[in-house]
């Protein structure tokens, strides 16, 4: 019998790293204590419980169990406009509101109008490994560059602006960053749209993090403020952290003009609408939680410095980057390559991180530690897991 043939582009794509990582911990044996495991970024809080209370409640709702509109349920598009238009300062309308199914189907479905086979679309490294995994299965180059840490991972617009080839469609930008938590400058951020208005270019910006922004970075940028934004600016948003609910699966992206047209087509093609009890949900949170939010902040703003503390405790393992949500350390120079230590810290030391390879070329000095989801205490004892 012959073999059946399966897509090549799935084939060459790379086998997602979570799941191997967890492979590394199944032959941890608890030597060190419970496993600690700082793979992935998910709130270390349960969701508020008024919040937990509307989503029982609309799940159960007739109305909810049908289709709702491609582009989102309006109660929810307005709330998150508004949310918008107040955080940056400038009026975004509800028309420029799409709610998607998770905020990685936003990125494939934004990629998906803006670049096809055959073009290219500039990611800085380290890269969210999701971003690079979407453009390999859609047949576009991720064309990396390389952020540095003697520049914070902050990317230099002159050096991005001379890496730009004549087949690049879109620049990407993550900040906060995720996998560094680097937060982006808004004049670092003005430079790099000005370069992609100039070459004819799109600007993608993934802000997943931005309700965790330390009040001094807010707003994060001016770019809203741009009466033409619409013509070659694409947000994209995650409720799945500032909420506490990334099981319910609900994004947003924010555009405008031929590209929301254009848009309308992946909606109804990929997702025919978001889940309609969460949308519900969240259209009651997003006015309601502001203060929970940033009391989360806070709580946040806490962990991040409870790591570094807990850090002074390793003193050859080097914090690169601190962040939101995230912390990127150098690997001391007498250990071995990222993907060999972060096996043996799992599978001996129980505790999980993701190597830096993961993220892109020239990162096997790094690991990624998510320390979001994890208790005070528990950073108290990486000293001990890092050996």
């Amino acid at each position: 019998m012959p073999s059946l043939r399966l897509s090549p582009r799935v084939g060459a794509t790379a086998a997602p790293p979570i799941p191997a990582a967890r492979g590394w911990a199944a032959r941890y044996a608890g030597q060190a204590g419970p496993m600690l495991d700082l793979t992935q970024a998910v709130p270390g809080y349960p969701p508020h419980p008024e919040m937990l209370a509307r989503l029982a409640e609309a799940a159960g709702q007739r109305a909810a169990a049908g289709y709702g509109p491609i582009d989102g349920d309006m109660p929810l598009r307005e709330a998150f406009a508004a949310d918008v238009s107040g955080f940056y300062g400038a009026e975004v309308g509800p028309a420029q509101v799409a709610i998607t199914a998770g905020c990685n189907l936003a990125f494939t479905m934004a990629m998906t109008v803006l670049a096809g086979s055959g073009d290219a679309v500039l990611l800085p490294t380290p890269w969210y490994f999701n971003h690079r995994m979407a453009l390999e299965l859609l047949g576009i180059e991720a064309l990396p560059f390389e952020t540095r840490a003697e520049d914070g991972f902050v990317p230099d617009p002159e050096r991005l602006a001379a890496a730009l080839t004549p087949n690049v469609r879109a620049v990407v930008l993550v900040t906060p960053n995720n996998p560094t938590g680097a937060i982006y400058p808004p004049a670092v951020i003005a430079a790099i749209a000005e370069t992609c208005r100039q070459r004819g270019i799109w600007l993608v910006l993934d802000e997943t993090y931005r309700d965790f922004l330390p009040e001094s970075a807010s707003p994060p940028h001016g770019l809203f403020s741009d009466p033409d934004w619409g013509d070659g600016l694409v947000q994209l948003y995650s409720f799945a952290k500032s909420y506490c609910i990334p099981g319910h699966r609900v994004g947003a992206i924010v555009g405008g003009g031929g590209f929301r047209v254009a848009l309308m087509k992946l909606l109804d093609t990929m997702q025919i609408c978001a889940a309609r009890p969460a949308q519900a949900a969240l259209a009651w949170a997003v006015p309601a939680l502001a203060e929970w939010r940033r009391g989360n902040r806070a709580i946040m703003a806490g962990r991040a410095e409870a790591f570094r503390a807990a850090l002074a405790g390793a003193p050859d393992w080097r914090i690169d980057a601190l962040g939101t949500y995230f912390a990127y350390l150098r690997i001391p120079a007498d250990r071995g390559d990222a993907l060999a230590v972060a096996e043996a810290l799992a599978a001996e030391r129980g505790l999980l991180t993701l190597p830096g390879p993961f993220f892109g070329p020239g990162q096997d000095r790094h690991l990624r530690l998510a320390f979001a989801n994890a208790e005070v205490e528990a950073l108290a004892a990486l000293p001990g897991r890092l050996g």
